[in-house]
């Protein structure tokens, strides 16, 4: 799979994705990397809410598995990654489409492969703000992932366990 796990690959499917084409949620660019991506929201008739703006379910799958699908490719295969928790804060009405990007720091790189090196799990967290077509706060979304080095990858000082 991950011969396969090319940034324009990776936009490419996730944009035909059910989930986020259903939604109006599309891939708008990934970085050769993997440390940026931007996806847009269209607010549309089938994702407004009672009120007429963004259904907030819509809001909350923006950003669903972004960050794992970030870190999977640039971590590769020798790394499961998985989302583990989310919370959502609600700053005001989505009357419009939404954008949000998502950025992994090299530092934060950096600090994953240090800290699961011998196979321990680490649980980051990243914030990703969610705006609306004027550049102002709709949402705040933080997700904690999972991730640990496979055993067949990890070094021997504990790698047993």
């Amino acid at each position: 799979m991950y011969k396969v796990y090319k940034p324009s690959i990776v936009k490419f499917a996730l944009n035909l994705w059910p989930p986020f084409w259903g939604a109006g949620i599309k891939i708008v660019t990934i970085s050769d990397d993997f440390r940026f991506v931007r996806i847009k929201l269209k607010l549309r008739w089938w994702n407004k809410n009672a009120n007429r703006t963004q259904y907030g379910g819509s809001i909350f799958s923006l950003t669903d598995p972004v960050y794992s699908l970030m870190l999977m490719g640039i971590l590769g295969q020798e790394y499961f990654v998985w989302d583990k928790q989310a919370n959502i804060n609600f700053i005001q009405p989505g009357d419009s489409d939404l954008t949000a990007d998502f950025v992994i720091s090299e530092q934060c790189i950096e600090e994953i492969k240090q800290v699961t090196k011998s196979g321990d799990k680490y649980f980051p967290s990243f914030t990703v703000n969610v705006l609306n077509g004027r550049g102002e706060l709709v949402s705040q979304v933080e997700r904690t992932l999972y991730v640990r080095k496979k055993p067949e990858y990890r070094t021997e000082s504990n790698a047993i366990s």
